[in-house]
């Protein structure tokens, strides 16, 4: 096997497909490693810890077709610090020689015969744009539990609606909502559960242009010429979440969204980033303070200019979620919404195109 391709390009595709590779590959090692196959002038590379796989295929100069696996870590380390430029792959024995510039290292590699199989699912493919998609899919991601625990959690809920697709994620401390009307990745009526780990790849992998989703029983693929993503579905029921948010709210609130985030930030770096450290933000006809404290070590307040209508009251959030939602909406200002200082509030953009999106946010209870 031998191949000559531009260091960035395969540098690129490198670091794309080792997102996938398994953290810790227990009983199959080879995991750990990126499968490369040489063929008809293009290489492909595959990373995969069998709930994720990613492939991403590249132009080269193929001398000998073949396949190998290369330690990922290694593989990704040692090609990005090559001279740019044109690099030369070969395989000797268990050996690969990489080569670029002055620069020629040796690494041994892991049995290809061991690597798994990994296809794509088969099934009913649909088109859908990748940059309004991708953009969805940041807003609501970070809503989404990180705990293997709680499994139902960790995925991103997908579901047709009556004017296009609507995207939802909780951990149970925080909902994003998204919806995107005229997208017809699903049919009527029908749900899916994609792991948020994978779909955070898709919104990483593919920006620009348009993505094929191909969904089977067990898997879901979004594919482009050149990439591909393809990631588990999550058995299980979706928690009732439109219960959650509330049919009208007495108190709004107005404010700039970078004066909001920027004392929230003062805020956290009070608390020292601790969860047990929220933010309080008091709300009246004269604006918005926002105050932390934590126990005896330091504390700050801020006030902000912001228009109130309204009960005077004062409710308390982790910080953390706070900025995530923040981060997630846009437009120039927030609009948060509250019925009292134990309820769930909303966050939304005041823009015209921010009423397809909904960051709701349960408050932290304070003495």
């Amino acid at each position: 096997m031998k191949f000559r391709c531009e260091r960035d390009t395969l540098a690129e595709a490198i670091s794309i497909t080792q997102r996938a590779v398994a953290a810790r590959s227990g009983a199959m090692p080879v995991l750990s490693g990126i499968k490369v196959t040489a063929a008809d002038d293009t290489i492909e590379l595959v990373g995969s810890d069998l709930d994720l796989t990613i492939r991403v295929r590249i132009p080269a100069q193929v001398d000998s077709p073949g396949v190998s696996v290369v330690p990922a870590k290694l593989f990704d380390g040692l090609t990005s610090r090559l001279k740019p430029g044109a690099v030369t792959f070969e395989v000797t024995g268990d050996d690969a020689k990489i080569s670029g510039g002055p620069a020629q290292v040796s690494v041994r590699l892991l049995p290809a015969d061991d690597f798994p199989k990994v296809g794509s699912p088969e099934g009913t493919s649909v088109s859908v744009e990748a940059g309004p998609f991708a953009e969805a899919l940041r807003q609501v991601i970070p809503a989404a539990s990180k705990d293997d625990a709680r499994p139902i959690l960790t995925g991103v809920l997908l579901a047709a609606t009556a004017t296009g697709l609507r995207l939802v994620a909780t951990d149970s401390y925080r909902l994003a909502v998204r919806d995107l009307p005229g997208v017809g990745l699903l049919t009527e009526g029908q749900k899916v559960l994609v792991s948020a780990k994978g779909l955070n790849e898709v919104q990483r992998v593919f920006g620009t242009g348009s993505i094929t989703v191909t969904l089977g029983e067990r898997e879901v693929a979004f594919a482009s010429e050149d990439r591909s993503v393809v990631t588990r579905l999550i058995d299980g029921d979706f928690p009732n979440y439109e219960q959650l948010i509330p049919d009208g709210y007495p108190n709004r609130l107005i404010v700039a969204k970078d004066a909001l985030e920027e004392a929230a930030r003062l805020m956290q770096i009070v608390g020292e980033g601790r969860d047990s450290t929220p933010v309080r933000l008091t709300m009246s006809s004269e604006g918005l303070e926002l105050s932390a404290s934590a126990q005896e070590r330091a504390d700050a307040k801020e006030t902000i200019e912001a228009k109130f209508e309204g009960t005077d009251m004062s409710v308390a959030f982790n910080p953390q979620f706070l900025l995530d939602g923040l981060a997630a909406i846009g437009g120039e200002e927030a609009l948060l919404e509250t019925v009292d200082p134990l309820k769930p509030a909303t966050l939304r953009s005041t823009s015209e195109t921010g009423g397809d999106f909904l960051y709701l946010l349960m408050p932290v209870r304070i003495s």
